[in-house]
């Protein structure tokens, strides 16, 4: 897997995620977790520690080195961290697709470094991945996420009733696509 770092500009960078992020990352869901609610499971207290992220740090650093997961940050001029993205459930063989998910921090929403990230997570999935297509969802009322997406080249194929555990209930989600390249596989097929 990639481990490039990609400048967005103003200081902002995405890299790959790192096991020394826990407190950066709790920090800056702590200071997001009112404004990511309505996008959100519910999550215990204990998601917004050092702890709580260094554990979850764990489940994705070994899920990226066994394959199945790209996960990047985004951070700032001093390191900080002020966003987390990631390519999820990689499934290479027939398919060669991953599911995108992705927040920016309460701090730098709207600014554009969620359209620049995601252009540049897809670069990456077609390019050094070699994926066909990645997908993503959100709830039927996450406006600007699903105009990100529509910025990247995601394309709309259905909605999904009651297709996640979202704010304390199962909601309908908007699913989304972009198909990267109808090009013949490479690389290892399995």
């Amino acid at each position: 897997m990639t481990d490039d770092v990609h400048p967005l500009g103003a200081g902002i960078r995405l890299r790959p995620v790192t096991r020394a992020d826990a407190a950066s990352l709790a920090a800056a869901l702590t200071r997001s977790r009112t404004y990511m609610k309505p996008w959100e499971p519910v999550r215990p207290d204990s998601f917004y520690t050092e702890e709580g992220q260094r554990a979850r740090l764990a489940g994705l650093l070994a899920d990226r080195d066994a394959g199945r997961s790209m996960p990047w940050v985004l951070s700032d001029a001093e390191d900080r961290v002020v966003g987390g993205f990631t390519l999820d459930a990689i499934v290479l063989g027939a398919c060669h697709s991953a599911v995108l998910g992705y927040w920016v921090d309460v701090e730098l929403a709207g600014r554009g470094l969620a359209t620049a990230a995601v252009r540049t997570i897809c670069e990456v999935a077609r390019n050094d991945l070699r994926l066909h297509r990645v997908e993503a969802c959100t709830v039927l009322h996450n406006v600007a996420s699903q105009r990100v997406l529509a910025k990247c080249g995601f394309e709309e194929f259905a909605v999904a009733p009651r297709y996640m555990h979202i704010d304390g209930e199962w909601r309908d989600h908007r699913l989304f696509q972009r198909i990267l390249h109808d090009g013949p596989m490479t690389g290892a097929e399995d």
